[in-house]
């Protein structure tokens, strides 16, 4: 068979024709799903490689990287931090009020494209913290994605989910094909996880096509948009200089944009591709420029193409699952805006409010376009949405990628407080403090799980809880559920758990854990724990588990209180 096929429908129909599809890895709803409160990822610290060997994948079992076993599970800490000094917790739970998951920054990565970064990783010793820009778990990225899907499933048929949400970076780099990998495998679609010559697509499984679990159809799921969805690599503005570079033939050659980002333009070093003919992923095409004595190529693929915000969002109602838009119909997609707000359940008076506080494209940051930010269009539409669903007698939600009040302002995934047309994070602390049915604020974005209390003690009843998730791409590659409880003393409680995506030996997702270890093995990343832009949060937990899961009280206003308990 010809793998050389430039026309995406083309190969796709000759593999439908020709049968060759893999089968998903199958996880049976028959056992309980365990989660970190029964057990945890284990693994040990060894040495042997350095970080800018981060690509030596073929040597990894010499040095024992990738090794784990099942560690012990972890407590759930009851935080009562939002709660009167004297407070003692309510010993029963009267109704659940609603269930959800929240999945964040899968990062879907076309590893053949000719614009991804890759080669920055193993540039310097400073870069080579960054496996953002490559890490061996690029090659499966789907495949996680997949057995997370799967173990959601199986988790619905134990304890019905009422709907999901995913909190952003849904793609590497607003790449089309990327996106579409990402909606197909929530669809249950057939994924050819290859680009351009798709090489490998017979003879290598992370090339191989095959057919995606999808989402048990009874689970509604909702998107928020992250920097990464719209911004190249989820750092700077797409202009007609990349744009051109994502669907042509030549591997991107840039400089070093650790050093200064306006070294994009400087054309220092070629950033590579990965060999899908390879079992290891080997990477191409990568070096300085002046070792080439011409422009290293690709095979072109017209599917690769860049996506604008409205383009991006207006993907969404291409979709077999449910809702159709996915959150987008319910807001002016075709102009880009991403917020909406949604009620889950019809008998429980909670509203999630989806937020996008990525920054845009002219927002005047001349940096990388990582940090929180609100123009005073979606601060404007946030402060009725909060004052609407305070008049309606509704607890409120807010989904957003971006979290605030845990990184220094204006640090790299801070809050953008220059920005002439924002507004700062104190102004929105202000907002949000003056709305007592605000519950909780989730987000993705640092790849970590944590929670942070946003306390206010001589008014209890204006704290809220903010939850963190962490990456399915990168360690600890994990999920979160939700379960919120009335309890009997009209307080709330969200119990939130951390997930492992059940996995089998020798299937693809198996190898993405086992690269997810060994590159944390070798990197040690604790960028999150020891930047100094980090505030102090001890929930903030070290490796080699990162996970956290909590049950976290809310004191709720009269208003409200009287509500619930005519309610329930």
């Amino acid at each position: 068979m010809n793998l050389h096929i430039k026309n995406h429908n083309n190969f796709k129909r000759l593999f439908f024709v020709t049968l060759l599809m893999v089968l998903p890895e199958c996880v049976s709803s028959q056992n309980q799903i365990p989660t970190t409160l029964q057990q945890t990822i284990a693994f040990s610290n060894i040495s042997g490689l350095h970080p800018k060997e981060l690509c030596e994948v073929s040597k990894y079992n010499q040095f024992g990287y990738g090794n784990w076993t099942l560690g012990p599970g972890l407590m759930s800490d009851l935080r009562t931090d939002l709660m009167p000094k004297d407070y003692v917790a309510s010993k029963s739970k009267i109704k659940k009020l609603l269930s959800f998951f929240a999945i964040t920054d899968i990062h879907i990565t076309d590893k053949e494209s000719p614009s991804q970064m890759i080669f920055l990783q193993q540039l310097s010793n400073l870069s080579a913290q960054l496996t953002s820009a490559y890490s061996p778990v690029m090659l499966y990225t789907t495949h996680v994605l997949d057995a997370a899907i799967q173990t959601i499933n199986a988790l619905h048929k134990q304890n019905p989910i009422d709907f999901g949400i995913s909190l952003g970076d849904a793609s590497n780099s607003t790449q089309h094909n990327e996106l579409r990998w990402y909606i197909d495998v929530l669809d249950g679609n057939l994924i050819i996880p290859s680009s351009g010559a798709h090489i490998g697509a017979d003879t290598i499984d992370y090339q191989k096509p095959y057919k995606a679990a999808g989402l048990d159809p009874e689970i509604p799921w909702y998107q928020v948009i992250g920097n990464h969805d719209h911004f190249w690599l989820g750092t700077l503005v797409v202009d007609d200089f990349l744009r051109q570079s994502y669907t042509s033939d030549t591997v991107l050659a840039i400089g070093d944009l650790i050093e200064n980002s306006d070294n994009l333009y400087s054309p220092d070093y070629y950033v590579g591709v990965i060999d899908g003919s390879t079992p290891f992923g080997n990477i191409i095409d990568k070096g300085l420029y002046g070792f080439f004595s011409q422009p290293p190529k690709v095979i072109a693929d017209p599917d690769r193409r860049s996506l604008s915000q409205a383009e991006w969002m207006n993907e969404f109602f291409n979709t077999s699952s449910q809702p159709v838009g996915h959150g987008f119909q319910l807001t002016d997609a075709k102009n880009g805006f991403a917020n909406y707000s949604f009620v889950p359940k019809s008998t429980v008076p909670i509203k999630v409010i989806v937020l996008d506080d990525t920054q845009r494209d002219d927002d005047d940051s001349l940096n990388f376009h990582s940090k929180g930010f609100l123009d005073k269009e979606r601060f404007s539409w946030l402060k009725k949405e909060l004052d609407e669903g305070q008049a309606a007698g509704q607890l409120m939600i807010i989904a957003a990628h971006i979290p605030i009040g845990v990184e220094k302002p204006n640090s790299e995934c801070g809050w953008y407080d220059h920005a002439t047309n924002g507004i700062t994070q104190a102004e929105l602390l202000n907002e949000l403090q003056s709305h007592t049915n605000l519950i909780l604020w989730i987000a993705g974005h640092r790849h970590c799980n944590t929670i942070k209390a946003f306390q206010f003690p001589d008014h209890p009843e204006n704290s809220f809880w903010q939850v963190e998730t962490s990456s399915l791409r990168d360690f600890p590659q994990q999920f979160r559920m939700f379960d919120i409880y009335l309890n009997s003393d009209y307080t709330i409680s969200i119990i939130t758990i951390n997930v492992d995506p059940v996995i089998q030996d020798e299937k693809p997702a198996a190898i993405s854990r086992s690269f997810a270890v060994a590159t944390q093995q070798i990197v040690q990343n604790t960028v999150i724990y020891q930047n100094p832009s980090t505030l102090p949060d001890p929930t903030i937990k070290p490796m080699p588990t990162g996970s956290y899961n909590a049950e976290l009280v809310k004191q709720l206003s009269p208003d409200m209180k009287a509500k619930m308990q005519q309610l329930y």
